[in-house]
């Protein structure tokens, strides 16, 4: 069983043989290649065999103008998606790079889990950047047509929100909270866990333990999960973080997404922890009360992975 991948065991097998058409050519006495046709026919775009022997495919953002520090940023400047695929036994690996966009971040995360697809991580990689421009990492494992077809729904999902709006959003859309009336015990009541108050905002941090160059640390050293609950009862907003294992991740964003709540960046804090620990940070708005049931959603689908 692949634990890295775990989707990919509902993707059918399929055989290393030569023949037409196939996205996977074998010859006796050597390894297995990908078909770079089958794989461009199946993604949408041209793919081209690598000299490692990886097959790449890419998706040039020139569709919206992005100037970086007041210049004028080319595509080929850093603005390409890509993917690229390997081998993997009977299988294929992909991992790629998607440019997305604030407003396209919901859009392209929903298809890639719709897809099987996980997303690895999800970051900047500029400052003073118009509009801002956002990355999201993808990978999977499966039959290789399969899964460029699968980063295909992705970028399609991409050009669906382009398509209705040439520019980016400049907010997620709806009323603005405003200060009100928060029930702190309502909340601390539906996630489990105290939520203190102060200047109005009720916040709710769940501590965990791990080690960092090999010395114990906790809470303190910033091993903590919270959210932060703002503006009253009928309309919050909700921002907050996720402190999470690797094989936490993708259930953890799976239950956010599930709930509606936004996924603005995934990332590591720390180099030299144990176990490597990965955090996700989010927003969401709407009445508090559905705001910390889908915390605690995430919670609960965080607590049922097993432990190693």
């Amino acid at each position: 069983m692949n634990t890295f991948f775990p989707h990919a065991l509902a993707r059918p097998m399929w055989m290393l043989a030569v023949f037409f058409g196939s996205a996977v050519i074998a010859s006796p006495g050597m390894g297995a290649a990908l078909d770079p046709a089958a794989i461009g026919k199946a993604a949408g775009v041209e793919a081209t065999r690598q000299d490692d022997g990886a097959v790449k495919i890419g998706w040039a953002r020139a569709d919206v103008p992005v100037t970086v520090d007041g210049m004028r940023l080319a595509p080929a400047a850093g603005l390409g998606s890509w993917a690229a695929f390997v081998p993997m036994g009977e299988r294929a690996m992909v991992m790629g790079d998607t440019v997305v966009f604030q407003d396209e971040v919901d859009a392209a995360m929903d298809a890639a889990f719709a897809h099987g697809l996980q997303v690895t991580g999800l970051h900047n990689h500029f400052f003073f950047d118009e509009p801002k421009v956002y990355f999201m990492h993808i990978g999977g494992e499966g039959e290789p047509t399969e899964l460029a077809g699968d980063v295909k729904a992705v970028w399609d999902a991409i050009k669906v929100v382009r398509s209705a709006r040439a520019q980016p959003a400049q907010g997620f859309g709806g009323a603005t909270p405003t200060p009100g009336k928060l029930d702190a015990d309502a909340l601390a009541r539906i996630v489990g866990h105290a939520a203190p108050v102060k200047d109005g905002v009720a916040k709710i941090t769940i501590g965990r333990s791990g080690r960092m160059q090999g010395h114990a640390v906790g809470a303190s050293m910033g091993l903590t999960t919270w959210a932060t609950f703002s503006g009253s009862d009928v309309l919050a907003a909700m921002d907050g973080d996720f402190i999470m294992s690797a094989d936490e991740v993708q259930p953890v964003l799976r239950a956010l997404r599930h709930a509606g709540v936004h996924v603005v960046a995934l990332h590591n804090h720390m180099i030299g922890d144990a176990p490597n620990f990965y955090f996700t940070h989010f927003w969401a708005k709407g009445k508090a009360a559905t705001l910390a049931q889908g915390f605690r959603a995430a919670l609960d689908a965080q607590a049922a992975v097993p432990t190693h």
